[in-house]
């Protein structure tokens, strides 16, 4: 499968609080098949939802995964990791574990990752990004 975007945390809650609103409409506007999000994303959300113990939520959630894949992390990304980290550290620009290991794997298949965290995610060179909710 050719996917186009990898899809974040925040994106998806907005999609899975509001199955039918702006990231609904986005998803149909470049094509279901280009969606995915990682398995990154997916913890996070699956943790939301465990903390906040709600049953309702852990159902939309298990909707919302269950219609767009979820991409494991591969050995491929293991080099791209180091690369990208060091330079990061070393440029005095990190960003959090959980976001490094999204963009990471974005970066390492070509993925534009959809967020509305530009700022964190932009000071990851040579990533693509976008925020489906401006």
């Amino acid at each position: 499968m050719f996917y186009s975007y990898l899809l974040d945390t925040n994106i998806l809650s907005d999609f899975v609080k509001h199955p039918t609103g702006r990231i609904f409409s986005q998803i149909q506007d470049v094509g279901e098949e280009k969606i995915c999000t990682s398995i990154i994303v997916a913890c996070e959300l699956r943790f939301g939802a465990e903390k906040s113990n709600s049953f309702q939520l852990k159902q939309r959630i298990d909707l919302a995964l269950g219609m767009i894949p979820v991409l494991p992390l591969t050995p491929d990304i293991d080099h791209d990791y180091a690369t990208i980290r060091t330079h990061m550290e070393r440029q005095g620009t990190p960003i959090g574990s959980n976001d490094l290991l999204i963009a990471v794997q974005a970066f390492t298949l070509n993925l534009t990752v959809v967020t509305a965290n530009i700022r964190e995610f932009s000071r990851v060179a040579n990533l693509k990004v976008e925020n489906w909710l401006k």
